[in-house]
């Protein structure tokens, strides 16, 4: 074979090669525009308020816009669906909670896979909710509560933001693990349900940690404890669910980065270590804390290993409850 014929190079090859230097161009020069960052609620929620945080530090540190655009409606999946259909660029970012591990068994008519469709940044932050009651329930723990809930079968009534939303389906699972029977009151929003608890209209809520500790301490509430596996830093003295009678109960809300499916690994390693780096500032860090929030460090694999194992735990309690998104 003649040195021209080897050294020849196949028109596919020559496509091969020109395509991969220009997608490690892209992730030399990214960003090189604004970046959007989808939250799929409306804006003053948990989401919004950690979006909002790390985008402004993101856009200080890359030189360039970082929008959050609110895209709310059909239970979180319209946002969803618009970064899984995106440019897999970089530019387009969706910031959610933990409705995306429990969307695919609640909405059956998905027009994206949110494994296959949507690819795993950062875990960022998790917020755990507490277990809390009206004053006027005899109930001063958790198993109290639990042996009036089996003493008064579907006379306790409990709040949520609405159906699917992860008050309710913590308490779900608290009722699949306990064997009890509580009314679920849907709201419209946090602040009526949280004003539902406080009023009377309902006797038990799971809330924001930062949201509820206010109330309690005004003895507005009784906090009973927190839905994490274990005790956290802002109320170090209060017990989890899981400890107090309730083995296998582990319930947060957490706050997750996502690109399209596709995007270049070198973009995503980026976007997860400039994340890493902010969520480890001092003051952004203490600024988290201080709301009950917990910043959650470590590469996109987290992110990927937390989702699936959500995906299955919340497919189970949702199938077993037999909820059904409005």
């Amino acid at each position: 074979m003649s040195m021209a014929m080897r050294c020849r190079i196949s028109p596919f090859a020559m496509l091969v090669l020109v395509c991969s230097g220009a997608t490690a161009h892209a992730a030399d020069t990214w960003p090189a525009k604004p970046v959007r960052v989808v939250n799929p609620f409306t804006a003053g929620g948990g989401v919004d308020v950690v979006g909002r945080a790390i985008t402004q530090q993101l856009s200080e540190l890359w030189g360039q816009p970082v929008i959050i655009d609110n895209r709310p409606g059909a239970g979180t999946t319209i946002g969803m669906e618009i970064v899984a259909h995106a440019v897999p660029d970089g530019y387009t970012l969706l910031v959610n909670n933990g409705s995306v591990a429990t969307a695919p068994a609640l909405y059956r008519k998905l027009t994206y896979n949110v494994v296959k469709d949507l690819a795993p940044i950062a875990l960022a932050v998790q917020s755990p909710y507490v277990l809390t009651v009206h004053p006027g329930i005899k109930a001063g723990s958790v198993q109290e509560l639990i042996n009036l809930a089996r003493a008064q079968p579907g006379k306790l009534s409990y709040g949520s933001v609405g159906v699917g939303s992860p008050a309710h389906l913590m308490t779900e699972l608290m009722k699949s693990l306990t064997k009890t029977d509580m009314v679920h009151v849907p709201y419209k929003g946090g602040a009526p349900s949280t004003t539902g608890l406080l009023s009377g209209e309902i006797q038990v809520l799971f809330s924001p940690i930062s949201t509820m500790l206010p109330h309690a301490k005004a003895g507005r509430a009784r906090v009973l404890a927190v839905s994490s596996a274990r005790r956290v830093e802002l109320a170090p003295d209060l017990p989890s669910v899981a400890e107090s009678g309730v083995p296998g109960f582990d319930g947060t809300s957490w706050y997750p980065f996502f690109a399209p499916a596709r995007t270049p690994q070198t973009i995503i390693r980026k976007i997860n270590g400039d994340i890493n780096r902010i969520l480890q500032k001092p003051e952004v860090r203490g600024r988290f804390l201080a709301m009950g929030m917990v910043p959650m460090i470590g590469p996109p694999e987290v992110l990927r290993d937390y989702l699936n194992a959500e995906i299955k735990r919340w497919s189970k309690v949702i199938a077993d409850a037999g909820v059904k998104a409005e």
